[in-house]
């Protein structure tokens, strides 16, 4: 056949082929999935690789929390804290006991308020190692997250020579603290003071302007800050926006108004700010943590539970909430008091909750390769969600 025809054949053809359509399809990830950080089922609406919608699916981990408040006593329930966030827990536990402190009107000591503030910022730094090395994890790189659990085992034994556990310390009490600080540790806690700043900077040499790393994260996942009000969206994830909202700064509670600290902010609230903003926080958990140990060290000696406080806790009737900066935000407990030694109602307001109810509209036209490098930039814990 001449070229000519062939030519025409060839368009011909092509001019009486069907359409081509494409139409929308539902994926789900989850609920059972390793880059998910807990069960959570994420039923996606893809156009081919583009995420069209995406509805977060909870629940799987509800266990009634709130509820058991009502049939335990104040202090039966303070170990329960530990099990709602599990990442956090000294500095939930502080939420609890702020509140029940309100309605007993008790004077917290000194030294206890500043033991409380010591633990807060070691659980601050563990929960953030915690996120650093799973994250880069999930985006394959292994050596960070290798390293981030190397530091947090430093931690989780200065935790452990607190409390007693590593885990679910139990270490805050109404009133105060469990014990003051064991023999030796200040030793280790200035030791991990001194090693921890350079750590930090390995992280970031190996991570921060790695222009692998960069890719998968610059103008990614980018949450406006109207977006984030509006979803009541807080912790590092708002202050990646711009905002520095911090309750230690905003509401001051334990000693946080004597110290020293920065808040770190980002600038458009891509995952990469969210990064930052943590990698920033490690340093002022460090700087407050240290102004306590000075403190501590100066003034030995010290009451760590107030005598205000009876082995029975009978508060008074009336309402109380205590809210604390956590590791992912506002983590607030709302208690309604009848007079007995037991909550009439206990609602907690936890962060992850929140946090994750912005995800949807941020990961809207993104590619599904980019969803796990958003979803592991907000930090999300589930039983935080679910309760």
């Amino acid at each position: 056949m001449p070229p000519d025809e062939t030519k025409a054949t060839v368009e011909q053809e092509t001019d009486d082929a069907p359409e081509l359509h494409t139409e929308e399809f539902m994926v789900n990830m989850g609920p059972q999935h390793p880059s998910t950080h807990g069960v959570l089922r994420l039923q996606l609406t893809m156009d081919g690789e583009v995420i069209v919608s995406a509805i977060p699916h909870i629940g799987y981990l509800h266990r009634g929390m709130e509820k058991m408040a009502e049939f335990r006593t104040y202090p039966q329930y303070l170990p329960m804290i530990d099990r709602v966030e599990y990442v956090s827990v000294i500095i939930n536990e502080l939420s609890f006991c702020m509140a029940v402190e309100k309605l007993l009107g008790v004077e917290i000591p000194i030294r206890a308020q500043y033991l409380r503030t010591l633990g807060c910022e070691l659980q601050r730094i563990a929960s953030h190692l915690v996120w650093l090395g799973v994250n880069s994890l999930d985006l394959g790189a292994l050596t960070p997250f290798l390293y981030c659990f190397r530091e947090r085992e430093l931690v989780m034994d200065l935790l452990e020579a607190l409390s007693g556990q590593r885990m679910t310390c139990n270490y805050l009490r109404i009133g105060g603290v469990v014990a003051d600080l064991p023999e030796g540790f200040m030793e280790k806690a200035r030791e991990f003071c001194k090693i921890f700043p350079k750590r930090v900077e390995e992280y970031e040499r190996i991570l921060t302007y790695n222009e692998i790393f960069m890719g998968r994260m610059v103008d990614v996942g980018v949450l406006p800050l109207e977006t984030a009000i509006a979803c009541g969206v807080s912790g590092p994830n708002l202050r990646a926006c711009g905002l520095a909202y911090d309750i230690r700064k905003v509401e001051p509670y334990a000693v946080y108004h004597r110290l020293k600290f920065d808040i770190p902010t980002g600038k458009q609230g891509d995952s990469w700010d969210r990064f930052v903003v943590r990698v920033e926080e490690f340093r002022q958990s460090l700087r407050i943590i240290t102004q306590c140990l000075d403190w501590l060290e100066k003034n030995p000696d010290g009451a760590v539970i107030s005598d205000e406080v009876k082995l029975v806790v009978k508060t008074s009737p009336g309402e109380a909430y205590g809210r604390v900066e956590s590791s992912r935000g506002v983590y607030g407990t709302y208690i309604r008091s009848d007079g007995s030694t037991k909550p009439y109602r206990m609602k907690l307001r936890s962060p992850s909750f929140s946090n994750l109810s912005a995800f949807p509209k941020m990961v809207e036209g993104m590619f599904i390769a980019d969803l796990v490098a958003t979803f592991c930039s907000l930090d999300i814990i589930l039983p935080d969600c679910d309760r």
